[in-house]
């Protein structure tokens, strides 16, 4: 077999979601996953760690549109439309085609408790990425906080939304009205936590 494979990442991927899916993730082998790729074991370890980390093979990218797209936004954007600019970037890499896998992927997550202790690291990843760019852009790290935990919130239920739903759209759209509802939430609140001091 050639050293070289086109696209060994994404056929990984697509071998790992389909095996654990058949067999479950704790009865499936990297050797397996590599064989049913049609690679070897050592393509699947020159790439990844074990084979856990095939399924958060996106995290980096992500973080890395997130922290873009902070930087991205015009000028004088006010901070909730730089945070909704990051967002958006968010949503690039999941295009249509990508759905089917999100929703078999939410499925194997939901089965293995080690799985589902890295997706909370991949989220607080992201989480802290986008908290560094909006605390440089912003010189606040507080606001920075709050609307970053805001974001990542909202592209999440945004995300567990779209692999549900029949609807075709894309997912920033169902990402942006998550956004504008906890703005809302968060207008409302302000206006109910905070009172004049006595």
């Amino acid at each position: 077999m050639a050293r070289w494979e086109p696209d060994a990442r994404g056929r990984l991927l697509h071998a790992a979601v389909e095996l654990f899916s058949a067999r479950g993730y704790d009865a499936t082998t990297a050797a397996q996953i590599a064989e049913h790729a049609g690679l070897t074991r050592t393509t699947l370890f020159r790439h990844f760690a074990d084979k856990r980390e095939i399924l958060f093979q996106g995290q980096d990218e992500l973080i890395a549109s997130a922290t873009e797209g902070v930087e991205s936004a015009p000028a004088d954007s006010p901070p909730f439309d730089v945070l909704r600019v990051a967002v958006t970037a968010l949503c690039t890499i999941h295009t249509a085609d990508r759905r089917e896998t999100g929703r078999r992927l939410d499925t194997i997550l939901a089965s293995s408790p080690e799985l589902q202790e890295r997706a909370v690291f991949k989220r607080s990843a992201i989480t802290d990425a986008l908290h560094r760019a909006l605390s440089a852009r912003l010189q606040d790290a507080r606001q920075a906080g709050v609307l970053a935990d805001v974001g990542v919130r909202a592209y999440y239920d945004g995300f567990a939304s779209w692999i549900t739903s029949t609807d075709d759209g894309p997912l920033a759209e169902v990402v942006d009205h998550e956004l504008d509802s906890y703005r809302s939430v968060l207008s409302r609140m302000t206006v109910g936590l905070i009172a004049p001091r006595r």
